[in-house]
């Protein structure tokens, strides 16, 4: 009796066809953590082009500032599924593909920098200037400034950025696979939508939920332990 209702439970979604389920689950895994370390990198770079730039009276860091700060600004402002098509060229040509999980790496990247770079340039000036001025007066280098300093006074912030970044790529690899990227977006346009099949969308559905509350917890978790004002 036992055994006829797992065998009921597990037909309720007969529709589905699993192996291909987990399979886009494990490509909308893979693209989101690929391109999360990529934009955690080039994030916390132009952010901080940004941050030591715009005090800096000098022409060269001015002109500096105003480039980075066009990209960010443009870049950040396009539409995720225009971007797509816009990096069509630049996506053939580095990865010599338009069509799956590796394709849609330049596009997430591109798009999700520029917006973790204003979080991080914002993040940084609100460290207590007091802090930076008494490393400067022991003589602390920029570079020391940046990595005993900003990154340290920064962190639970810039991981609280993270988070919030990362659940927007797993939406955007939800848009990616409706133009073929694969992942689950992909699966729910083509299994779920054209085929009508709306088990399929709703499963979809709950495992990408599932997957952001995941990572909600986890940044949530990393904050509290970085926080240095909740221990």
């Amino acid at each position: 009796m036992s055994n006829a209702t797992g065998l009921k439970s597990y037909f309720i979604f007969k529709n589905v066809d699993w192996p291909s389920m987990w399979s886009a689950t494990w490509e909308t895994v893979w693209m989101t953590l690929i391109s999360m370390i990529a934009v955690v990198v080039f994030g916390i770079i132009l952010g901080l082009i940004l941050y030591e730039t715009r005090t800096h009276n000098g022409p060269l860091f001015k002109v500096l500032n105003w480039i980075v700060g066009l990209f960010v600004d443009i870049f950040r402002s396009i539409p995720f599924i225009i971007l797509i098509v816009l990096l069509l060229p630049v996506t053939k040509e580095m990865i010599g593909t338009i069509i799956g999980p590796r394709a849609a790496l330049p596009s997430l990247v591109i798009s999700a920098s520029p917006f973790y770079a204003r979080m991080v340039e914002s993040y940084f000036r609100e460290v207590d200037s007091g802090v930076i001025e008494a490393a400067e007066s022991m003589g602390a280098t920029t570079w020391g400034i940046i990595t005993k300093v900003l990154l340290p006074e920064s962190k639970p912030a810039l991981i609280a950025g993270a988070t919030v970044t990362t659940i927007s790529l797993i939406s955007y690899t939800a848009m990616a696979g409706a133009i073929g990227a694969g992942g689950l977006g992909n699966l729910a346009y083509l299994d779920g939508f054209q085929s009508s099949n709306n088990t399929v969308t709703l499963v979809a559905t709950v495992i990408i939920c599932l997957f952001v509350f995941l990572v909600q917890y986890i940044g949530d978790l990393l904050v509290k332990v970085t926080d240095k004002r909740t221990l």
